[in-house]
């Protein structure tokens, strides 16, 4: 089996029920499988420091995590129209995988979720992909002919999925919000297998 990595920050749960979705898309292709991982919020330098394991959820993403993947999918809560400060300091300490060039070759893709309509999600989704781009990563985001595209009256974009959880982070994902999450996890799973595929040739 090969593994799809999720990573992603939630602090409010919007985007760790996105991140679920994705998993759930990456598990409908066969022979693929979903690794998900959640990063440490950012804490000041006089904070007490955090255990190695959270006390719920999935554990810390690790670059080991990162080495063995077969395809990487980023997920981050909208932060002034950028990704969160947690997502973005893990991304920071990649230096040694980028000068190996381990992540080179390997598809991508993005989700974020939002407080508000226009409240930064394509600008997010376009934040997360650099770092990917600067590791030689193939970035993948979502077709039209993803119908849910068409139909969402919330959150979905042709650079990936995305969610409007409202400003109380209250509102669920929707139906076509859930559908875009499941078809990223499919889309970057079936890209992963087909490149494997193509070196076994």
């Amino acid at each position: 089996m090969q593994e799809i990595l999720v990573v992603y920050y939630s602090r409010h749960g919007a985007t760790a029920e996105m991140a679920r979705l994705v998993a759930r898309g990456v598990a409908e292709i066969p022979s693929m499988q979903a690794r998900v991982r959640t990063v440490p919020p950012v804490r000041a330098a006089t904070a007490e420091a955090l255990p190695a394991i959270p006390a719920e959820g999935p554990p810390y993403a690790t670059l080991d995590d990162l080495r063995e993947c077969a395809g990487l999918i980023l997920g981050s809560p909208t932060r002034f129209g950028n990704m969160a400060a947690p997502l973005k300091q893990f991304l920071d300490e990649t230096a040694s995988l980028w000068l190996a060039g381990e992540l080179a070759g390997k598809p991508a893709g993005v989700f974020t979720s939002t407080g508000s309509m226009h409240g930064g999600q394509e600008s997010t989704l376009l934040s997360m992909m650099l770092p990917l781009l600067h590791h030689g990563m193939l970035i993948s985001g979502l077709p039209y002919t993803e119908e849910a595209l068409n139909r969402t009256r919330t959150g979905g974009t042709p650079y990936g999925p995305s969610h409007l959880a409202g400003a109380a982070s209250d509102m669920p994902v929707s139906n076509e919000e859930a559908l875009l999450c499941r078809a990223l996890g499919r889309r970057i799973a079936e890209i992963a297998r087909r490149l494997q595929g193509a070196s076994e040739s």
